[in-house]
């Protein structure tokens, strides 16, 4: 079609080669314009509707006509129309914004009579590549539906257009066609191009209803010559193949989107090069920046199984302002990323959901005391292996998960109720062990899972299989909770390939490893502490008491999840399992007179029953949460038709499972000044609060999530007329840091 160029020649090119071929095509036209007036008039004409058609405008690669929805102009004050292509094939038309090269239709109604208006329609347009150049328009066939309205509703229509348009192959032709169209006035009454129209009419992008389909945000990355737009998406349903048309002011210039698919397909990250180039080829000074810039995006899906040239399934237009987003691409951003996921992963042993594993950090420095240094480094190495093991699982997981199409997220083992009654079960074991409930190894795993620090196994050495698995159930502990710095690795790691999804959790093991690791290099530090004595008797029996609470959040969350009912079945057997462990300590059991090797079996039988007993409710009614005035269910489709009233929303995204949650409920969301701003007379609905529950999986929670590059939780937003898009929190929230962005999400200036 055109002679290959460098693409930064290209690039500089962009914004006036549309004028030159404006130039070159009008002059040529006026040259072309009446080459085949024998051929406009051989044009053929349907029988049917001879008086909703004008003749066919026919040259050798293309022709086009004029056609209507109805007989007669009837008593509306607007009629359907529609401008028809046919080309031969090979050969092709342009979209209204052509790209690298071409030009749009162009329509004159001069000399119409009866017509105050024609707006003219673009249906979802397809990309085309060649010689370099990314071109949008349209091949074989096309109707662009026109709404003519009226000066005088009932009288008369006559119609004559001018059409000016490009055809390209190997070589591009500029064409001009002279069309009339005449209705009468009378009853109106459809045509056998009604649906012809209405069929293309579809095809025209729109907002959906409902926001089935969204933009969520387009933002600018980089800078100069490197920088590029992201734009995210949303769908109720996962995407097919997509592709993204973004339009904006006089020498912008977009390339084609490199997508990626997140949540399941549920989400869509398009990623291409875009730029403001100079006003003219004299014009060197420096591009503009994107920020601030309003874009139209227009979103075209195709079936990735339909044949080449199918009509789209779905097409999107919205127009946004840029924002500034966050780069993370290129070697610097991804060192970058991994000195984040270090220390993400080191704040992470802070974190409410890591304190109960605090009872087995401790216990595991106190019994090193008066030790060797080469029993403490191996100790700690294998804990900091089961951490470094267990995060590399999680990792396999995800990557798993994510190439079968399916959600992943940072926490979402705990939304299945069978992994809930595996950890507390766990928890319970360990409580028993440290309450001194037993001091010999149960039957196979639950015998590792033990720690040896009752009575006389004090002095032996520590066992490195269990020191393992401590390190592996510290890790499993802590994924409810997220850390500063956490939330931007996790959803780094989430979103891209598998090499990056494995190093950032490295390096979030690593990180939160450091404590241990910290003693593999000093062991000195834990050789000077006292040796054990009968001092930790009572310290065992205080850590198992902070292990025993977990296990009864645990089982709190299953009820949530699942149904009392079933939460109370698990805390039976479990309250039955410490039982039976009670009587094995000592020399002889002691409950009920059983030998030692029933009393494991039936402690084996306890186990097996807690963990199947979850699967017994899974089809139970659960209780609708408890009703709060200040906080209504999480509407996505309703925030930006509250923003746009002018309304401010605080989103927060939350699950029983996350103690993080839970804490920034407690310390900022449901108290202090967040809850004065939200009960206060004067809000009068001004700052609507919707709150998303992810306790149990949630496919349209994960989606949203993921449209904001995060995979986990907590997470909070805020949308407003300042921040239409929304301004995502930190993890950890003050009352003072919410309504500050509440303020700022409303335009208001936040309070001094």
């Amino acid at each position: 079609m055109f002679p290959s160029m460098p693409k930064t020649m290209s690039r500089l090119f962009r914004p006036w080669l549309g004028s030159a071929f404006a130039a070159f095509f009008m002059a040529a036209s006026l040259a072309l314009s009446g080459a085949s007036p024998a051929a406009a008039a051989q044009g053929s004409q349907d029988p049917q509707s001879s008086l909703a058609a004008s003749p066919w405008a026919e040259v050798e690669e293309s022709k086009v006509r004029l056609v209507a929805a109805v007989t007669a102009t009837g008593e509306e004050d607007s009629i359907s129309l529609g401008l028809e292509f046919r080309m031969e094939p090979g050969w092709k038309t342009y979209w209204r914004s052509p790209g690298d090269a071409g030009l749009p239709p162009q329509v004159d109604w001069s000399g119409s009579a009866n017509l105050a208006a024609a707006e003219l329609f673009w249906p979802a347009p397809r990309r085309y590549s060649a010689y370099g150049l990314e071109t949008v328009g349209y091949e074989k066939e096309v109707l662009l539906p026109v709404t003519a309205r009226l000066q005088q509703p009932g009288r008369a229509l006559s119609l004559n257009a001018r059409v000016d348009y490009l055809t390209c192959k190997e070589i591009c032709i500029p064409r001009r066609a002279d069309l009339t169209l005449d209705l009468a006035a009378g009853a109106a009454a459809p045509t056998s191009f009604a649906t012809l129209i209405a069929r293309y009419a579809a095809l025209v992008p729109g907002p959906h209803e409902g926001g089935e389909l969204a933009v969520e945000r387009v933002e600018a990355l980089g800078a100069g010559d490197k920088t590029r737009l992201r734009i995210t998406a949303r769908s109720g349903t996962p995407f097919g193949d997509l592709d993204a048309f973004v339009e904006g002011p006089p020498g912008f210039w977009a390339g084609r989107a490199k997508l990626r698919s997140l949540a399941g397909g549920r989400v869509a990250v398009l990623t291409m090069a875009a730029g403001m180039g100079p006003a003219s080829p004299q014009d060197d000074g420096k591009s503009p920046s994107l920020i601030t810039m309003p874009l139209t995006v227009t979103l075209v899906e195709s079936d990735a199984d339909a044949k080449a040239g199918a009509p789209p399934v779905r097409a999107l237009e919205t127009r946004l302002t840029v924002t500034a987003g966050t780069e993370t691409n290129g070697l610097g951003g991804f060192v970058g990323i991994l000195a984040i996921a270090l220390l993400g992963g080191l704040i992470l042993n802070l974190m409410p959901c890591v304190l109960p594993v605090l009872s087995l950090k401790l216990l595991g420095v106190i019994g090193h005391g008066g030790g060797e240094t080469g029993a403490v480094r191996r100790s700690f190495l294998a804990t900091s292996a089961g951490i470094l093991f267990t995060f590399m699982v999680l990792a396999s997981l995800a990557v798993g998960l994510r190439m079968a199409g399916l959600s992943v997220g940072w926490g979402i083992q705990f939304q299945q109720p069978v992994f809930l009654a595996a950890m507390a079960v766990v928890l319970t074991l360990f409580a028993c062990n440290l309450w001194g409930f037993f001091e010999i190894p149960l039957p196979g795993w639950m015998g590792d899972l033990a720690l040896r620090h009752s009575g006389h196994s004090q002095t032996r050495p520590h066992s490195l299989e269990g020191q393992f698995l401590t390190g592996a159930f510290a890790t499993l502990l802590a994924t409810p909770c997220s850390a500063p710095f956490l939330g931007t690795a996790i959803g780094f790691a989430l979103a891209r390939g598998a090499f990056e999804t494995y190093a950032v959790f490295a390096a979030l093991g690593l990180g939160f490893a450091a404590p241990y690791l910290t003693m593999v290099a000093a062991p000195q530090l834990a050789v000077r502490l006292p040796r054990p004595g009968p001092w930790m008797v009572t310290l065992r029996r205080l850590l198992g008491l902070a292990l025993a609470l977990t296990a009864l959040w645990l089982i709190s969350v299953l009820a949530v999840q699942v149904s009392v009912d079933a939460a109370a079945n698990v805390a039976v057997l479990l309250l039955v399992l410490g039982v039976v462990l009670r009587g094995l300590a000592g020399d002889k059991p002691r409950l009920l007179s059983l030998p030692r090797p029933w009393l494991r079996v039936v402690a084996g039988l306890l186990v097996l029953m807690a963990l199947i007993a979850p699967g017994r409710y899974e089809n139970a009614t659960i209780p609708p949460p408890p009703s709060d005035h200040l906080w209504q269910p999480f509407d996505r489709a309703a925030i930006p038709a509250l923003v746009a009233s002018g309304r401010v929303v605080l989103v927060d995204v939350t699950a029983e499972w996350c103690l993080t949650c839970q804490v920034n409920k407690k310390l900022a969301l449901d108290r202090g000044e967040v809850t004065q701003l939200l009960d206060a007379p004067s809000n009068q609905g001004g700052v609507i609060a919707m709150r998303a529950d992810w306790t149990r999986r949630d496919d349209d929670i994960a989606a949203y999530l993921a449209g904001f590059g995060r995979f986990g939780i907590p997470f909070n937003v805020v949308y407003g007329p300042a921040a239409p898009q929304g301004m995502v929190l930190p993890e950890l929230l003050t009352p003072a840091r919410v309504v500050a962005a509440v303020n700022r999400a409303g335009g208001k200036t936040p309070p001094g």
